[in-house]
């Protein structure tokens, strides 16, 4: 006996909105989540809002959050990442399924991660991006983290400088997010949404969080390397000044993602992303097809990829 089912047939994957093409994030705390159609509902004690799921990157779900299967259900099919995080979203607690539905990227990537010529190779290019000017190919790792930290600690004091905020030293206070500096409060405010967006891309690609380059032995190991990369020029920008416009009574944590939400959609940064992960991973842009399609082939020890969904027979050589 057949029956009718309500609501919008599920999207195949090669209608789906390409990584690149996405909006950011969105973040909401004390709010139902629900389904209506193709778009993801959020209510709370404002009204009501509809948000086409396909078009976004990552729903970063804060405290007093509640979401129903409907929804999960549409934010699965269409390949949105979702991550549960504390309150300001300064906390990642778990996340859902990814877009992608191919191993290519992954396989690329715990090859280099697990050869240590290769992964000095990744770091250094990873550095390079920061370096543009210098050649930093011939340092070693020790000597590029020292570079590293001169450097960030100068953009602090020239961003400092330029925008009038008095600033001592970077403190990160995990248990309790209102005890700390507005400059700090902006900091890791506009840190963890960039964390957010570039976990999305990361898993959104296939890869693993968890496996790092330059960061190690922790499960975002991946998105701190990555995240790294857009500190300096974006999200340290905008926490200074964010925190020479508002005070301790204002929230900060709610000014500084709508600040970093506006630069990542102004600035193109997902595709700027998806572009720096080939060129770290040493793929030539656009060669990502794999995204529109669910191929599966079976590993084969002679180097081809075998066809899955077949019967396959034993024989004898």
């Amino acid at each position: 006996m057949k029956t009718n089912k309500s609501g919008a047939k599920k999207t195949e994957l090669p209608e789906l909105p390409r990584i690149g093409d996405r909006i950011s994030f969105v973040y909401f705390e004390h709010a139902k989540i629900n389904r209506q159609d193709s778009a993801v509902t959020f209510t709370d004690n404002r009204g009501i809002i509809k948000v086409p799921a396909a078009m976004i990157s990552v729903l970063l779900l804060g405290p007093g959050t509640e979401i129903t299967h409907r929804a999960m259900e549409l934010i699965g099919d269409t390949g949105t990442s979702i991550l549960w995080v504390g309150e300001q979203g300064v906390r990642h607690y778990a996340h859902g399924r990814p877009l992608a539905h191919s191993t290519r990227y992954l396989e690329i990537q715990a090859q280099l991660v697990s050869n240590s010529k290769k992964r000095v190779q990744v770091a250094r290019l990873m550095y390079q991006k920061r370096f543009k000017n210098e050649d930093v190919s011939t340092l070693s790792t020790e000597k590029l983290r020292g570079r590293e930290g001169a450097r960030i600690r100068r953009v602090y004091r020239e961003q400092a400088k330029k925008y009038g905020v008095d600033w001592h030293h970077r403190e990160y206070k995990v248990e309790n997010f209102e005890d700390g500096s507005v400059i700090n409060q902006a900091l890791s405010a506009a840190h963890v949404s960039l964390y957010g967006l570039v976990h999305s891309v990361i898993v959104g690609l296939g890869l693993a969080p968890g496996l790092g380059f330059v960061h190690y032995h922790h499960d975002l190991s991946l998105v701190y390397d990555i995240a790294d990369l857009y500190k300096a020029w974006l999200t340290i920008p905008i926490a200074f000044e964010v925190a020479s416009k508002y005070t301790q009574d204002d929230d900060i944590g709610r000014i500084t993602r709508l600040r970093v939400r506006d630069a990542f959609v102004s600035g193109k940064l997902i595709k700027i992303m998806v572009k720096d992960i080939q060129e770290l991973l040493g793929i030539k842009p656009g060669d990502d097809d794999y995204l529109e399609s669910e191929t599966i082939h079976l590993w084969d020890d002679q180097g081809k990829l075998k066809e899955h969904g077949v019967s396959y027979h034993e024989f004898n050589e």
